[in-house]
């Protein structure tokens, strides 16, 4: 049974409950299921939740007072969200991703460096949060690429190899030329530069005073915001993901080489052609980019006999 057969039964075992304690007869019934099995497939959502409300109210009501007497493990709620189970609480969310946003910082800070590892206990005292919203965040930091859960052992920082940090700056060498062709095509999407040129004179002061974690944080900030000003909302999902990889490299190796690993006039060079509606040049001025900072980062690497980071 597929995912949405499997919440059509379970609608239809709380409606029907519901229902039958309202005195509806099984055409009236018969009638209302089919009826929500039309909107439901339709992904019209809004009238579904509209139409579930006044069977749900009554049935919420039945089911919290069984939840009591422990006869009910399961409590449909109606919303403009549609249909959820009480486990997938707001507030169980926010402590997942308190945990996660939290968990994630320090490791790509390098407060957890690569090799750390810790039972999921001693995680979530670090915390001082309980252990289900730590497990939680943990599976999705597995999924990241950040850590590695062992079974028994916790879970452990994983590393950047020199293959790792040679793919993503690959990866990112295309998906943000399509960035900033895409930014140009938009002309940077009606945003204004004045923010973005701040950020680059801030990034210049940093490297001038010779601050390198300073400017390793604007220099992502900055290809965030070409990420974000392509207006394609999954390519900028996708290069986040691979910018945090680099902020966790650039943390370490730019720490030991004092200097950015490509040249940072390109950044000044892509807004201009962004602003100007230049798609060739800033789509080439991306690529480039990452391509010579690939180049920089394999040199760093061998000068000071790394394999990963």
């Amino acid at each position: 049974m597929n995912a949405k057969n499997q919440a059509l039964s379970v609608l239809y075992r709380n409606m029907c409950g519901g229902w039958c304690r309202q005195g509806k007869g099984f055409d009236k019934i018969l009638k209302e299921l089919l009826s929500i099995r039309h909107i439901f497939c339709s992904q019209n959502m809004s009238a579904a939740s509209e139409r579930l409300s006044f069977g749900a109210v009554k049935t919420g009501a039945d089911c919290a007072k069984k939840k009591r007497a422990g006869q009910c493990n399961l409590h449909i709620y109606t919303s403009g969200d549609w249909v959820h189970p009480a486990m997938s609480s707001k507030a169980k969310s926010t402590r997942v991703d308190n945990a996660y946003d939290r968990l994630k910082s320090e490791i790509l800070r390098g407060d957890l460096p690569p090799g750390f590892q810790a039972p999921e206990p001693d995680i979530a005292n670090r915390l001082g949060m309980s252990r289900t919203p730590v497990r939680e965040a943990l599976i999705r930091l597995e999924a990241d690429g950040l850590v590695n859960l062992v079974p028994r052992r916790g879970a452990k920082v994983l590393p950047i190899s020199r293959r790792d940090i040679c793919e993503i700056y690959q990866i990112l060498s295309a998906l943000e030329a399509l960035a900033g062709r895409l930014a140009a095509a938009e002309k940077g999407g009606g945003n204004t530069f004045d923010g973005v040129r701040e950020l680059l004179n801030r990034s210049d002061e940093a490297l001038k005073g010779g601050d390198i974690e300073a400017w390793a944080v604007l220099d992502d900030r900055f290809h965030r915001w070409v990420a974000g000003v392509s207006g394609n909302t999954r390519l900028d999902t996708e290069i986040a993901g691979f910018l945090d990889q680099v902020y966790r490299a650039n943390n370490v190796l730019l720490r030991l080489n004092k200097a950015p690993a490509s040249n940072a006039g390109d950044h000044l060079r892509l807004v201009d052609a962004i602003e100007a509606g230049d798609e060739d040049a800033a789509a080439e001025i991306a690529r480039g980019h990452r391509l010579t900072g690939l180049a920089r980062m394999k040199d760093l690497l061998d000068s000071c006999g790394l394999s990963q980071v």
